[in-house]
């Protein structure tokens, strides 16, 4: 993690980890077959994220229903896979192409 995301001294913010808890859940519904905009984004916040800390970030698609898509996500060490955070999100399916991303 970049010094320049600091919160609080050898902290990063917040925001930041909620962000990629958010990409993780997007991502995960992209390669399900179900792309989508997060509705609603639950965080656990269980440890600070350290300045320069090394992570792993996985999402996982838990269920789907008509429109609605269901989807976790954590945040851990690279390492010794120690939990930072964790997410549970609501996506809304979407048709939609990710400009960039050719298959």
């Amino acid at each position: 993690m970049p010094e320049r995301f600091q919160s609080w001294a050898g902290m990063a913010q917040g925001g930041i980890v909620a962000l990629m808890l958010d990409e993780a859940v997007g991502w995960a519904a992209w390669h399900a077959g179900h792309p989508g905009v997060t509705g609603r984004l639950q965080v656990s916040y269980r440890r600070p994220l350290k300045l320069g800390e090394h992570v792993r970030i996985v999402g996982r698609v838990e269920n789907t229903r008509r429109t609605l898509v269901y989807v976790t996500a954590v945040v851990e060490n690279a390492g010794d896979r120690s939990r930072i955070a964790d997410a549970t999100a609501t996506l809304m399916e979407v048709k939609t192409v990710v400009d960039g991303i050719s298959r």
